[in-house]
């Protein structure tokens, strides 16, 4: 079972916590993992592109001229294809569906597979609680920065990670939903906050480094167990 530290606000390491091995713990399946990555990807999908075929362009009710003696091939309608303000052919449409089903148990296992990655990378911090007084991004970014040094302190630092600055990559899941926390963290490059009940494949894949809050912790390990 493995075990990691818990920090408060400041940054301090307070205490420590046992992880279940069903959810902290789970090998890793790359395949699995892809497959629920592309399902969510292409269930994400909007279909923008639409083109009217010679049905839904408007007017052409009348034929152009009569069928014979004119000297003219046939014509039936001004709005088909061939004519310039006619339908198009074989145009995109908004009737395509790029949707993909995936299990429910296959979904889990696949966040599951990347919580434990967290853990087994040391990307995972958890924190005692996460509490704001006001509506305040500043605050919000101080804490997070606390947070962040313990995560660097984890890694091996070479002479380029000390020379050159990384960039944010921190996913932040709450176990609660609240305002103060969710407006002071929005306006952070490389810092995304979300609530337990959205915890999803792409975020844990997309984000180098996590932070859970103990309660959510806990609330996971019921979740799936």
């Amino acid at each position: 079972m493995p075990k990691t530290n818990i920090y408060n606000q400041k940054g301090e390491a307070v205490g420590e916590i046992d992880l279940s091995d069903k959810v902290f713990g789970v090998k890793a399946n790359e395949a699995l993992v892809h497959q629920a990555m592309v399902a969510q990807m292409a269930n994400e999908r909007q279909v923008l592109a639409h083109t009217k075929d010679r049905s839904e362009v408007r007017g052409g009710g009348k034929k152009p001229w009569r069928q014979k003696g004119t000297g003219r091939a046939r014509a039936g309608s001004s709005r088909s294809p061939i004519w310039i303000g006619g339908g198009v052919t074989f145009g995109p449409t908004k009737d395509r569906n790029f949707s993909l089903k995936i299990n429910k148990k296959m979904k889990v296992k696949a966040i599951l597979m990347a919580l434990s990655d967290k853990v087994l990378n040391n990307k995972l911090v958890v924190l005692e609680r996460l509490e704001i007084p006001e509506f305040k991004t500043k605050i919000f970014n101080e804490i997070i920065l606390k947070l962040e040094k313990n995560l660097n302190d984890k890694e091996s630092k070479t002479k380029e990670n000390k020379i050159k600055k990384q960039k944010k990559s921190i996913l932040v899941i709450n176990g609660k939903k609240d305002d103060k926390i969710k407006f002071s963290a929005r306006n952070l490059m490389g810092v995304k906050l979300i609530n337990l009940d959205n915890i999803n494949i792409i975020d844990l894949l997309k984000y180098k480094d996590l932070i859970l809050t103990a309660d959510t912790v806990k609330k996971l390990e019921e979740k799936y167990k």
